[in-house]
Protein backbone atom coordinates (compact mmCIF):
# COMPACT_ATOMS: atom_id res chain seq x y z
CA UNK A 1 0.00 0.00 0.00
CA UNK A 2 1.36 3.47 -0.63
CA UNK A 3 1.16 5.50 2.45
CA UNK A 4 1.93 9.25 1.41
CA UNK A 5 -0.87 11.74 3.05
CA UNK A 6 -2.34 14.94 2.84
CA UNK A 7 -4.45 16.98 5.26
CA UNK A 8 -7.82 18.67 3.42
CA UNK A 9 -10.11 20.03 5.64
CA UNK A 10 -9.32 19.04 8.34
CA UNK A 11 -8.98 15.02 7.28
CA UNK A 12 -6.16 13.10 6.47
CA UNK A 13 -6.40 11.50 3.14
CA UNK A 14 -3.96 8.97 1.41
CA UNK A 15 -2.55 9.59 -2.07
CA UNK A 16 -2.60 6.85 -4.36
CA UNK A 17 -1.37 6.10 -8.17
CA UNK A 18 -2.50 6.50 -11.28
CA UNK A 19 -3.24 3.86 -14.28
CA UNK A 20 -0.50 5.23 -16.35
CA UNK A 21 1.98 4.19 -13.02
CA UNK A 22 0.50 1.01 -12.77
CA UNK A 23 0.56 0.25 -16.83
CA UNK A 24 4.40 1.52 -16.51
CA UNK A 25 5.27 -1.02 -13.38
CA UNK A 26 3.79 -4.04 -14.86
CA UNK A 27 5.71 -2.88 -18.34
CA UNK A 28 9.03 -3.29 -16.50
CA UNK A 29 8.47 -5.90 -14.29
CA UNK A 30 7.43 -7.71 -17.82
CA UNK A 31 10.60 -6.72 -20.02
CA UNK A 32 12.46 -8.15 -16.26
CA UNK A 33 10.93 -11.76 -16.59
CA UNK A 34 11.00 -11.95 -20.14
CA UNK A 35 14.90 -11.43 -20.42
CA UNK A 36 15.83 -12.99 -17.01
CA UNK A 37 13.52 -15.79 -17.69
CA UNK A 38 12.57 -15.71 -13.87
CA UNK A 39 9.20 -14.67 -11.79
CA UNK A 40 9.31 -11.26 -10.55
CA UNK A 41 6.75 -10.30 -7.15
CA UNK A 42 6.95 -6.44 -7.17
CA UNK A 43 8.79 -3.67 -9.33
CA UNK A 44 10.19 0.06 -8.65
CA UNK A 45 9.30 2.33 -10.79
CA UNK A 46 9.52 6.06 -10.67
CA UNK A 47 7.09 8.86 -11.41
CA UNK A 48 7.29 12.52 -12.41
CA UNK A 49 6.35 13.84 -9.16
CA UNK A 50 9.53 13.09 -7.93
CA UNK A 51 8.53 10.02 -5.44
CA UNK A 52 9.87 5.90 -6.17
CA UNK A 53 6.95 3.60 -6.41
CA UNK A 54 7.64 -0.17 -4.90
CA UNK A 55 4.44 -2.36 -6.32
CA UNK A 56 3.30 -5.50 -5.98
CA UNK A 57 2.73 -7.61 -9.50
CA UNK A 58 0.26 -10.56 -9.82
CA UNK A 59 -0.73 -12.76 -12.55
CA UNK A 60 2.64 -12.97 -13.55
CA UNK A 61 3.79 -14.89 -16.82
CA UNK A 62 6.44 -15.40 -19.00
CA UNK A 63 7.89 -17.60 -21.86
CA UNK A 64 10.59 -17.42 -25.07
CA UNK A 65 7.61 -14.63 -26.90
CA UNK A 66 6.66 -12.65 -24.26
CA UNK A 67 5.42 -12.13 -20.60
CA UNK A 68 2.90 -10.24 -18.93
CA UNK A 69 1.70 -9.02 -15.39
CA UNK A 70 -1.21 -7.12 -13.64
CA UNK A 71 -1.00 -3.95 -11.42
CA UNK A 72 -4.17 -3.20 -8.86
CA UNK A 73 -4.63 0.16 -8.89
CA UNK A 74 -4.74 2.21 -5.93
CA UNK A 75 -6.47 5.72 -6.16
CA UNK A 76 -5.84 6.06 -2.14
CA UNK A 77 -8.81 8.15 -0.84
CA UNK A 78 -9.69 9.66 -4.31
CA UNK A 79 -13.30 8.86 -5.62
CA UNK A 80 -12.17 6.93 -8.73
CA UNK A 81 -14.14 4.40 -10.58
CA UNK A 82 -10.57 2.55 -11.70
CA UNK A 83 -9.84 2.09 -8.09
CA UNK A 84 -9.21 -1.86 -7.41
CA UNK A 85 -9.00 -2.96 -10.47
CA UNK A 86 -6.00 -4.89 -12.82
CA UNK A 87 -4.12 -3.25 -15.05
CA UNK A 88 -2.54 -5.93 -17.23
CA UNK A 89 1.07 -5.19 -19.31
CA UNK A 90 2.33 -7.35 -21.91
CA UNK A 91 5.43 -7.27 -23.45
CA UNK A 92 6.70 -8.69 -26.77
CA UNK A 93 10.20 -8.70 -28.77
CA UNK A 94 9.61 -6.77 -32.39
CA UNK A 95 12.66 -6.54 -35.15
CA UNK A 96 11.13 -2.73 -35.61
CA UNK A 97 13.02 -0.33 -33.96
CA UNK A 98 11.64 1.29 -30.88
CA UNK A 99 8.52 0.47 -28.83
CA UNK A 100 5.14 0.20 -30.15
CA UNK A 101 1.82 0.77 -27.67
CA UNK A 102 -1.16 -1.24 -28.38
CA UNK A 103 -4.28 -1.24 -26.95
CA UNK A 104 -5.69 -4.72 -25.70
CA UNK A 105 -8.84 -5.76 -23.95
CA UNK A 106 -10.47 -2.39 -22.37
CA UNK A 107 -8.46 0.15 -23.23
CA UNK A 108 -10.35 2.91 -25.05
CA UNK A 109 -9.28 4.01 -29.02
CA UNK A 110 -9.03 8.01 -29.70
CA UNK A 111 -11.39 8.72 -32.46
CA UNK A 112 -11.58 12.50 -32.00
CA UNK A 113 -9.76 15.46 -32.66
CA UNK A 114 -8.65 17.65 -30.03
CA UNK A 115 -6.79 14.89 -27.48
CA UNK A 116 -3.47 14.35 -26.65
CA UNK A 117 -2.94 11.03 -28.77
CA UNK A 118 -4.31 11.18 -32.87
CA UNK A 119 -6.76 9.13 -33.68
CA UNK A 120 -6.67 5.40 -34.14
CA UNK A 121 -4.24 5.47 -31.82
CA UNK A 122 -4.49 3.66 -28.56
CA UNK A 123 -6.22 6.13 -25.31
CA UNK A 124 -2.17 5.82 -23.71
CA UNK A 125 -1.57 9.18 -22.87
CA UNK A 126 1.55 10.68 -23.40
CA UNK A 127 3.07 10.86 -19.63
CA UNK A 128 2.15 7.45 -19.29
CA UNK A 129 4.02 6.72 -22.81
CA UNK A 130 7.25 8.49 -21.29
CA UNK A 131 7.07 6.65 -18.01
CA UNK A 132 7.07 3.16 -19.94
CA UNK A 133 9.57 4.37 -22.08
CA UNK A 134 11.90 5.63 -19.64
CA UNK A 135 11.45 2.13 -17.41
CA UNK A 136 11.89 0.13 -20.32
CA UNK A 137 15.48 2.27 -21.06
CA UNK A 138 16.76 1.12 -17.97
CA UNK A 139 16.01 -2.02 -17.63
CA UNK A 140 18.16 -2.77 -21.51
CA UNK A 141 21.01 -0.49 -20.08
CA UNK A 142 21.21 -2.95 -17.02
CA UNK A 143 20.99 -5.71 -19.29
CA UNK A 144 23.73 -4.23 -21.44
CA UNK A 145 25.71 -3.67 -18.78
CA UNK A 146 25.56 -7.15 -17.93
CA UNK A 147 27.00 -8.27 -20.98
CA UNK A 148 23.85 -8.99 -22.82
CA UNK A 149 24.08 -8.31 -26.22
CA UNK A 150 21.58 -10.08 -27.90
CA UNK A 151 18.42 -7.67 -27.49
CA UNK A 152 15.92 -7.16 -29.53
CA UNK A 153 15.42 -3.95 -32.17
CA UNK A 154 12.26 -3.35 -30.45
CA UNK A 155 9.13 -4.14 -28.36
CA UNK A 156 5.70 -3.78 -27.83
CA UNK A 157 4.12 -3.00 -25.22
CA UNK A 158 0.11 -4.29 -24.99
CA UNK A 159 -2.23 -2.68 -22.13
CA UNK A 160 -5.13 -4.50 -20.88
CA UNK A 161 -7.86 -3.78 -18.69
CA UNK A 162 -10.31 -6.45 -18.63
CA UNK A 163 -13.41 -4.11 -16.65
CA UNK A 164 -12.38 -0.93 -19.01
CA UNK A 165 -15.09 -1.12 -20.89
CA UNK A 166 -17.74 -1.67 -18.52
CA UNK A 167 -16.35 1.13 -16.39
CA UNK A 168 -15.54 3.43 -19.62
CA UNK A 169 -19.55 4.45 -20.06
CA UNK A 170 -19.03 5.79 -16.28
CA UNK A 171 -16.53 8.41 -17.60
CA UNK A 172 -15.96 11.40 -20.24
CA UNK A 173 -14.45 9.26 -22.38
CA UNK A 174 -17.66 8.37 -25.00
CA UNK A 175 -18.16 12.38 -24.87
CA UNK A 176 -14.36 12.97 -25.74
CA UNK A 177 -14.55 10.34 -28.55
CA UNK A 178 -12.50 7.67 -27.03
CA UNK A 179 -14.52 4.49 -27.62
CA UNK A 180 -14.34 0.78 -26.37
CA UNK A 181 -12.48 1.52 -22.74
CA UNK A 182 -10.41 3.55 -20.58
CA UNK A 183 -7.50 5.93 -21.14
CA UNK A 184 -4.24 4.84 -19.77
CA UNK A 185 -3.81 8.70 -17.97
CA UNK A 186 -1.95 10.67 -15.18
CA UNK A 187 0.33 13.48 -15.60
CA UNK A 188 2.46 13.28 -12.13
CA UNK A 189 2.08 9.17 -11.80
CA UNK A 190 0.32 10.02 -8.08
CA UNK A 191 -3.41 10.38 -7.60
CA UNK A 192 -3.72 13.24 -5.50
CA UNK A 193 -7.16 12.44 -3.26
CA UNK A 194 -9.98 14.53 -4.02
CA UNK A 195 -8.15 17.04 -6.95
CA UNK A 196 -10.03 19.94 -7.92
CA UNK A 197 -6.98 20.40 -10.63
CA UNK A 198 -7.43 17.36 -12.04
CA UNK A 199 -11.72 17.54 -11.81
CA UNK A 200 -11.17 20.98 -13.76
CA UNK A 201 -8.47 19.16 -16.26
CA UNK A 202 -11.40 16.93 -17.26
CA UNK A 203 -13.86 19.63 -17.79
CA UNK A 204 -11.11 21.66 -19.79
CA UNK A 205 -10.76 18.58 -21.94
CA UNK A 206 -14.31 18.01 -22.82
CA UNK A 207 -14.34 22.06 -23.92
CA UNK A 208 -11.04 21.23 -26.19
CA UNK A 209 -12.79 18.04 -28.11
CA UNK A 210 -15.47 20.21 -28.91
CA UNK A 211 -13.44 23.33 -30.16
CA UNK A 212 -11.42 20.75 -32.26
CA UNK A 213 -14.89 19.89 -34.00
CA UNK A 214 -15.62 23.26 -34.87
CA UNK A 215 -18.66 23.12 -32.58
CA UNK A 216 -19.54 26.96 -32.07
CA UNK A 217 -22.53 27.10 -29.62
CA UNK A 218 -22.33 25.18 -26.62
CA UNK A 219 -24.47 24.05 -23.31
CA UNK A 220 -23.83 24.81 -20.17
CA UNK A 221 -25.00 22.80 -17.04
CA UNK A 222 -23.50 22.77 -12.99
CA UNK A 223 -24.86 19.12 -13.04
CA UNK A 224 -26.67 16.36 -13.22
CA UNK A 225 -30.02 18.35 -12.36
CA UNK A 226 -29.21 20.62 -15.16
CA UNK A 227 -28.54 17.93 -17.64
CA UNK A 228 -31.69 16.11 -16.88
CA UNK A 229 -33.43 19.44 -17.26
CA UNK A 230 -31.88 19.83 -20.45
CA UNK A 231 -32.38 16.53 -22.12
CA UNK A 232 -36.04 16.90 -21.12
CA UNK A 233 -36.15 20.12 -23.08
CA UNK A 234 -34.71 18.48 -26.18
CA UNK A 235 -31.73 19.81 -26.24
CA UNK A 236 -28.30 18.15 -28.01
CA UNK A 237 -26.51 16.13 -25.57
CA UNK A 238 -23.44 15.81 -27.89
CA UNK A 239 -22.83 19.47 -27.32
CA UNK A 240 -23.64 19.35 -23.75
CA UNK A 241 -20.85 20.34 -21.18
CA UNK A 242 -20.95 20.16 -17.30
CA UNK A 243 -19.23 22.97 -15.40
CA UNK A 244 -19.54 21.21 -11.68
CA UNK A 245 -18.61 23.67 -9.25
CA UNK A 246 -16.58 25.53 -11.51
CA UNK A 247 -18.52 28.19 -14.04
CA UNK A 248 -16.04 30.85 -13.79
CA UNK A 249 -13.35 28.76 -14.49
CA UNK A 250 -15.21 26.81 -17.76
CA UNK A 251 -16.37 30.31 -18.29
CA UNK A 252 -12.82 31.59 -18.69
CA UNK A 253 -11.75 28.70 -20.91
CA UNK A 254 -14.76 28.55 -23.06
CA UNK A 255 -14.20 33.06 -23.93
CA UNK A 256 -10.48 32.07 -24.20
CA UNK A 257 -11.07 28.95 -26.62
CA UNK A 258 -13.30 31.09 -28.50
CA UNK A 259 -16.78 29.73 -27.99
CA UNK A 260 -19.47 31.97 -29.83
CA UNK A 261 -22.82 31.21 -27.80
CA UNK A 262 -23.55 29.64 -24.75
CA UNK A 263 -26.79 28.43 -23.43
CA UNK A 264 -26.43 27.81 -19.31
CA UNK A 265 -29.25 25.76 -17.58
CA UNK A 266 -29.22 25.28 -14.17
CA UNK A 267 -30.87 24.58 -11.24
CA UNK A 268 -31.69 28.01 -9.08
CA UNK A 269 -29.93 26.68 -6.16
CA UNK A 270 -26.60 27.13 -7.97
CA UNK A 271 -26.83 29.70 -10.41
CA UNK A 272 -28.17 32.52 -7.36
CA UNK A 273 -25.26 32.24 -6.46
CA UNK A 274 -23.82 33.16 -9.86
CA UNK A 275 -26.58 36.49 -10.17
CA UNK A 276 -24.17 37.60 -6.66
CA UNK A 277 -21.00 37.40 -8.50
CA UNK A 278 -20.37 34.17 -6.98
CA UNK A 279 -18.48 31.87 -9.99
CA UNK A 280 -17.24 28.75 -7.57
CA UNK A 281 -20.65 27.31 -6.85
CA UNK A 282 -19.76 25.28 -3.99
CA UNK A 283 -21.16 25.71 -0.39
CA UNK A 284 -17.36 25.54 1.24
CA UNK A 285 -16.61 28.75 -1.09
CA UNK A 286 -19.47 31.07 -0.53
CA UNK A 287 -22.93 30.68 -0.28
CA UNK A 288 -25.26 34.12 -0.01
CA UNK A 289 -28.01 32.36 -2.01
CA UNK A 290 -30.94 33.73 0.42
CA UNK A 291 -29.52 37.11 0.68
CA UNK A 292 -29.16 37.31 -3.12
CA UNK A 293 -32.72 36.26 -3.45
CA UNK A 294 -33.75 38.39 -1.31
CA UNK A 295 -32.58 41.68 -2.71
CA UNK A 296 -33.76 40.73 -5.75
CA UNK A 297 -37.31 40.30 -3.97
CA UNK A 298 -36.99 43.81 -2.86
CA UNK A 299 -35.61 45.30 -6.10
CA UNK A 300 -39.25 43.91 -7.66
CA UNK A 301 -41.39 45.18 -4.72
CA UNK A 302 -42.10 42.24 -2.59
CA UNK A 303 -43.34 42.89 0.73
CA UNK A 304 -40.88 43.24 4.01
CA UNK A 305 -42.61 40.05 5.79
CA UNK A 306 -41.77 37.62 2.40
CA UNK A 307 -38.39 39.02 2.03
CA UNK A 308 -37.89 38.32 6.03
CA UNK A 309 -39.34 34.79 5.03
CA UNK A 310 -36.97 34.01 2.21
CA UNK A 311 -34.16 35.17 4.23
CA UNK A 312 -35.07 32.21 7.13
CA UNK A 313 -35.27 29.86 4.18
CA UNK A 314 -33.27 26.58 4.35
CA UNK A 315 -33.39 25.58 0.39
CA UNK A 316 -33.89 28.02 -2.52
CA UNK A 317 -37.32 25.14 -3.22
CA UNK A 318 -38.85 26.81 0.21
CA UNK A 319 -37.71 30.60 -1.20
CA UNK A 320 -39.25 29.94 -4.57
CA UNK A 321 -42.87 28.91 -2.69
CA UNK A 322 -42.68 32.27 -1.14
CA UNK A 323 -41.70 34.09 -4.47
CA UNK A 324 -44.42 32.82 -5.95
CA UNK A 325 -47.32 33.13 -3.67
CA UNK A 326 -45.73 37.15 -3.19
CA UNK A 327 -46.82 37.14 -7.13
CA UNK A 328 -43.72 39.18 -8.35
CA UNK A 329 -44.22 40.53 -11.98
CA UNK A 330 -41.20 38.38 -13.68
CA UNK A 331 -39.08 37.99 -10.88
CA UNK A 332 -37.31 34.68 -12.09
CA UNK A 333 -36.81 36.17 -15.55
CA UNK A 334 -35.55 38.82 -13.83
CA UNK A 335 -33.12 36.64 -12.23
CA UNK A 336 -32.11 35.15 -15.12
CA UNK A 337 -31.22 38.52 -16.81
CA UNK A 338 -29.06 39.47 -13.88
CA UNK A 339 -27.53 35.98 -14.22
CA UNK A 340 -26.91 36.56 -17.76
CA UNK A 341 -25.54 40.13 -16.89
CA UNK A 342 -22.45 38.58 -14.34
CA UNK A 343 -21.48 35.56 -17.08
CA UNK A 344 -21.47 38.45 -20.05
CA UNK A 345 -19.33 40.21 -17.90
CA UNK A 346 -17.11 37.63 -16.95
CA UNK A 347 -16.50 36.81 -20.56
CA UNK A 348 -16.05 40.41 -21.59
CA UNK A 349 -18.87 40.64 -23.88
CA UNK A 350 -17.28 38.12 -26.12
CA UNK A 351 -20.04 35.08 -25.88
CA UNK A 352 -23.77 35.21 -26.66
CA UNK A 353 -24.99 34.05 -23.38
CA UNK A 354 -28.64 33.17 -22.29
CA UNK A 355 -30.12 31.52 -19.20
CA UNK A 356 -32.58 29.10 -18.21
CA UNK A 357 -33.14 28.93 -14.68
CA UNK A 358 -35.39 25.98 -12.96
CA UNK A 359 -36.47 24.06 -9.72
CA UNK A 360 -37.03 20.36 -8.77
CA UNK A 361 -40.14 20.61 -7.29
CA UNK A 362 -41.37 24.24 -9.60
CA UNK A 363 -39.81 23.18 -12.71
CA UNK A 364 -39.15 26.33 -15.18
CA UNK A 365 -38.95 28.98 -12.81
CA UNK A 366 -37.61 31.64 -15.58
CA UNK A 367 -35.39 32.83 -18.76
CA UNK A 368 -33.65 35.90 -20.07
CA UNK A 369 -35.03 37.05 -23.28
CA UNK A 370 -33.48 35.57 -26.12
CA UNK A 371 -32.94 31.70 -24.22
CA UNK A 372 -35.97 30.23 -26.32
CA UNK A 373 -34.11 31.17 -29.44
CA UNK A 374 -31.14 29.69 -28.36
CA UNK A 375 -32.79 26.83 -27.14
CA UNK A 376 -34.63 26.29 -30.56
CA UNK A 377 -31.46 26.17 -32.36
CA UNK A 378 -29.84 23.58 -30.13
CA UNK A 379 -32.33 21.22 -29.91
CA UNK A 380 -32.33 18.01 -31.85
CA UNK A 381 -34.40 18.15 -34.69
Amino acid sequence: MFNKTIEKNGKLLRYGYTTGSCATAGTKAALEMYLSQEIRSSIKIDTPKGWPLDLVLHDQQFGSSEASCSVIKDAGDDPDITNGIKIFSKIMPSAKSGIQFLGGIGVGTVTSVGLSIPPGEPAINPVPREMMTLEIEKVLEKYRDLGKTDLPKGWMVEISIPQGEELAKRTFNPKLGIVGGLSVVGTSGIVEPMSEEALKSSLKLELSVLKAKGVKEIIFVPGNYGKDFSLGLGLNEEVLVKTSNFMGFMLDEAERMGFEKILIVGHLGKLVKVAGGIFNTHSSVADGRMEILTAHCGILGGSRLTMKKIMASKTTDEATALILEEKLPDYFNHLAEVVKKKITDRVYGSIEVEVILFSKIHGHLGESQNAGKMRERLCIH
